[in-house]
């Protein structure tokens, strides 16, 4: 059972003795009612992206500053000019299918990442690019399943918020991280409006995120990059 906009308002303003610090059901920070829909409340890019190093080949860069009557081409795309001839001569060096770009899940170097301010005039994404962004607002939940999708304008524009990761936990405190894709070069702006959380009832006994120890990211701040999966958990499913 979903709840309501009005239901998601008054939850927020009871408090709850067996929630800890007496904390209501749902915590959102920053918050304005202006943004509280019939059965959501709309969430807000941070300014912050991070991308996997090992994923952008080098002389490219990760974003390009967004200008309003600017026409672009390729070349805005490299750091150089002589990169951009480079890609001419190699394409197949820059082609994302290249197993150079790899992501190993059970690899930490896999994981470095590097960050990218988006200016205030937008930024332009690239659809060879995956990247983490996270949402302004920081949430806690209780007693209930929240989980985040895209607004339709969002993706209407065919930017993509998450991939598997939409859906939270009773317990889970935090900001959200976003993995973002984009089908064609893409604006995306500081504090536009991202994605939209939602709250569901569920049934059974609780077992709060907050307090299983095997939770990786309660508490996150900014966008944070993919826990290394351990070999060992695999092995065992394959048993």
């Amino acid at each position: 059972m979903q709840l309501t906009g009005p239901e998601i308002l008054r939850r927020m303003r009871v408090n709850n003795a067996q929630n800890p610090g007496g904390k209501p059901d749902i915590v959102i920070q920053p918050f304005d009612e202006k943004c509280l829909g019939s059965n959501s409340y709309d969430l807000h890019l941070g300014a912050i992206l991070k991308y996997y190093k090992n994923t952008l080949p080098n002389g490219m860069r990760p974003i390009i500053p967004y200008q309003r009557e600017k026409k672009y081409s390729m070349r805005d795309w490299f750091e150089t000019y002589n990169d951009y001839l480079y890609f001419h001569q190699h394409p197949e060096r820059f082609d994302i299918r290249n197993p150079q770009f790899l992501l190993d899940p059970c690899n930490e170097k896999s994981h470095e990442t590097a960050d990218v301010i988006i200016p205030n005039g937008g930024a332009i994404l690239s659809p060879n690019i995956g990247y983490l962004g996270c949402t302004v607002e920081y949430t806690e939940t209780y007693n209930l399943f929240p989980y985040i999708d895209g607004k339709s304008s969002v993706g209407r524009n065919f930017i993509l918020n998450h991939h598997t990761a939409g859906r939270g936990d009773d317990g889970f405190c935090g900001q959200w991280t976003l993995e973002i894709r984009v089908l064609y070069p893409t604006v995306v702006y500081p504090n536009m409006r991202i994605g939209q959380i939602y709250y569901e009832q569920f049934v059974g006994d609780r077992k709060p995120y907050n307090e299983n120890r095997a939770s990786h990211y309660n508490g996150q701040m900014g966008p944070t990059p993919a826990a290394v999966i351990p070999i060992e958990t695999i092995t065992q499913k394959q048993r």
